[in-house]
């Protein structure tokens, strides 16, 4: 029986996306929720499973199709073609009427022993994210060559830049005379490459400009001694990672600090609806987070009501998701305030931008012993700058500094967090 593989129900407020690439040819056989395609939006990427066992017997929309909900993206012949051994060739001609019969016989022996020559390579194919599948595929590479380190033995975008170093280095090592290599250099590696902007790239673009061109952004400074959160941390780093299953971060104390200073200044929660002022009572806050394709900021429900525990999973989970290109859009949307740690590629200090339509976000900074003068003495204090970017259109310059100072006080001394001090 035949199936129209289709484009399933879009997230709302997303009206269309970009079909990125095939994980199957026509002829293939498929497994039943095997991934077939990767269609992008401009904020996540979906992946569409096969809805039954069989044989993908026609392609309907190409590489780089603008697809909306409901559109036809395969034709798809069920059955156990794949496992008895079927030629795919076979079960293609069922469904063109017209071909001739020597043709398709033919063609049923070549996709079979091609099918059999990539099996395993197509096993190992679908268990990657789209990111690492994106990187296979640009390098040439055979996933059965690399070693993955991921749960499972799931292949990672590390494992890969790691078989591509250990795999040039061999290369050079091979590479013989140097100035016959030279020599065989082109005289000139000037070039240019013009690549198309990915959806997510272009809507973060997008974003970007309505922040600059829409709101009245401001940046304030402050820095934090982190001395006492270190402190806590070694104490019970141990015991917390036994009793939770994850590390104890910095961004759980972040996100509580945050929640502390929001409560007592709402108006860096709130948002500009027209000509309205909407005040939120509640606290979701999202988490930036860097991924190959652009920065996703997924939401962390309720943060003040979850514990650290709870925080430091769903900042892992997020992460590790959000590069897998498993992030939903129900997790990119409806954030009141965000936070962004810049601090993990060395920032120092930078003036974050508005996610709109929150009026604040708060920059996490690289933490870097500094001398400070405690009790008339010099002494060496971890030290991180932050910063809030705030629109000035609802939020008064007195409000955004001390905001930055509650938080200052909330983490320099962290029992105010347990104690709601």
């Amino acid at each position: 029986m035949s199936i129209e593989v289709k484009v399933p129900q879009l997230p709302e407020s997303v009206s269309d996306a970009t079909l990125v690439s095939w994980h199957k040819g026509e002829g293939d056989a498929v497994d039943r929720d095997e991934n077939l395609v990767d269609l992008e939006t401009d904020k996540v990427v979906l992946e569409v499973p096969a809805p039954r066992a069989g044989t993908l017997v026609k392609i309907v929309a190409k590489d780089g199709a603008t697809v909306t909900t409901g559109d036809v993206l395969a034709i798809l012949e069920e059955g156990e073609g794949a496992a008895s051994g079927k030629g795919a060739g076979e079960t293609a001609a069922k469904a063109e009427d017209d071909a001739p019969a020597d043709e398709n016989d033919a063609t049923a022996a070549a996709a079979g022993s091609d099918r059999e020559a990539a099996s395993g390579a197509d096993s190992g194919a679908a268990k990657l994210s789209p990111a690492v599948r994106r990187l296979v595929e640009e390098n040439d590479l055979d996933p059965r060559d690399i070693q993955g380190t991921g749960k499972d033995g799931r292949i990672t975008k590390s494992d890969v830049l790691d078989h591509l170093e250990r795999h040039d280095e061999v290369d050079a090592e091979a590479g013989g005379d140097v100035e016959t290599a030279a020599s065989a250099q082109p005289a000139s590696r000037r070039s240019d490459r013009r690549v198309p902007m990915t959806r997510l790239r272009a809507r973060i673009a997008e974003r970007l400009v309505e922040a600059q061109q829409t709101a009245a952004m401001l940046t304030t400074f402050n820095e934090v001694d982190l001395t006492e959160v270190m402190a806590l941390r070694n104490r019970h780093k141990d015991r917390f990672e036994k009793v939770h299953g994850v590390k104890l971060g910095f961004m759980s104390f972040f996100v509580r600090a945050a929640v502390e200073a929001l409560q007592k200044f709402p108006a860096v929660n709130a948002s500009i609806e027209g000509g309205d002022i909407v005040y939120h009572d509640y606290h979701d806050i999202g988490i930036a987070v860097s991924t190959d394709r652009g920065l996703l900021v997924p939401v962390l429900r309720d943060a003040g009501e979850l514990p650290f525990g709870d925080i430091e999973k769903a900042v892992v989970d997020f992460g590790q998701r959000a590069r897998e290109g498993q992030i939903t859009m129900e997790e990119l949307t409806g954030g009141t305030f965000t936070i962004t740690n810049g601090g993990v590629f060395g920032s120092m200090m930078s003036t974050p931008i508005l996610n709109p339509p929150q009026s604040g976000i708060l920059g996490m900074h690289k933490i870097q012993e500094r001398p400070m003068v405690v009790n008339g003495e010099i002494v060496a204090r971890p030290m991180m700058y932050i910063a809030l970017t705030y629109d000035h259109r609802i939020i008064d310059g007195r409000e955004a500094v001390q905001f930055l100072v509650s938080i200052k006080e909330s983490l320099e001394d962290p029992a105010r967090l347990l104690l709601g001090l």
